[in-house]
């Protein structure tokens, strides 16, 4: 690597809005704020479920009343 033209990678300090805090390795060399981190986003606390049960035949048949085998 050529000197002095990389930036400096220090560890800093992240803080969610969620109140989780945790060190990391940057190159930003001041502390990360985040809206949203692994402990508070809902694809990783299952909080969220999908709501996709049918395929698009069943819907379909079910949005203009035919029968549903």
């Amino acid at each position: 690597m050529k000197s002095g033209i990389h930036p400096e990678y220090t560890e800093v300090e992240v803080h969610c809005s969620c109140g989780n805090r945790f060190t990391t390795k940057s190159t930003k060399g001041s502390d990360i704020r985040l809206d949203v981190c692994s402990q508070c986003h809902p694809y990783y606390t299952g909080a969220k479920k999908s709501g996709v049960k049918d395929g698009r035949a069943e819907l379909f048949k079910k949005k203009y009343g035919m029968e549903v085998e």
